[in-house]
């Protein structure tokens, strides 16, 4: 990993902003363009030979190709000294898990980030690329209430190698690309089976049930019953549950 201070390419570290199975994110200043710029480096052994890695490349310059208002941009994907990383917007803000951690937000809220959600989705798959892994931490709220969606199409590309039972990440399969954050996950996605664009609108559905209830559809703990749960039950209606705003 990085040191704070250390230069990277033409990127001073400057913190480390979060972490987990998909990687680990920093905030560096971008010398050449004079810009905050947010490194994610890959989990190492991700991109065991030049072969992965040239698939990779190829799937983040695809990436790079989204331009939206609502989608944070990769800029590069690069490595120094055996690290691989990407480059992408830094988006300062607060995660829409962060705000729904507090409660259930206010209608007029629900309605305004989650139109700009589906908006971003809406982007993406007109280019035929999934996020697979919506869910409330891979979406930024700024301080004027933008919404910036992160992380998209990369869980096509990596193997998470963090699981909980609350947030369990299901890792690529031999049978076929298992990946996402369970609770947010549609039934075909746990499943193995081929994955499209309703995939996203499953978990934007989910999403929207924990920004409009203050809790997830389905509230299983442990990671088994929470996708037998998904695969045979509904959630309950909102309007059965007590939800103070």
């Amino acid at each position: 990993m990085f040191t704070i201070g250390e230069s990277v390419s033409h990127y001073r570290i400057l913190e480390k902003t979060g972490g987990g199975g998909m990687g680990v994110v920093y905030r560096a200043h971008d010398e050449r363009l004079d810009r905050d710029v947010a490194l994610k480096v890959l989990p190492a052994g991700m991109l065991a030979d030049e072969t992965a890695r040239s698939r990779f490349h190829r799937e983040a310059l695809t990436l790079s190709q989204l331009n939206h208002p609502n989608i944070a941009v990769v800029f590069d994907f690069d490595n120094q000294n055996g690290v691989d990383f990407l480059t992408m917007e830094y988006v300062e803000g607060e995660t829409l898990s962060a705000k729904v951690a507090a409660g259930p937000l206010p209608e007029k809220e629900v309605i305004a980030l989650a139109t700009q959600v589906a908006e971003a989705l809406e982007e993406a798959h007109e280019h035929d690329i999934i996020h697979r892994d919506l869910k409330p931490a891979n979406v930024m709220v700024t301080a004027k209430g933008r919404v910036k969606v992160l992380d998209f199409g990369l869980a096509k590309l990596l193997k998470p190698t963090e699981v909980d039972a609350a947030t369990a990440s299901l890792a690529e399969t031999q049978a076929g690309a298992v990946m996402g954050t369970v609770p947010y996950m549609a039934p075909e996605q746990l499943q193995g089976k081929a994955v499209d664009a309703r995939a996203d609108i499953y978990a934007l559905g989910a999403v929207l049930y924990e920004m409009a209830t203050g809790r997830r559809p389905f509230p299983e703990k442990q990671a088994s019953q929470l996708i037998a749960a998904i695969l045979t039950q509904a959630p309950q209606p909102p309007r059965e549950l007590k939800i103070s705003v």
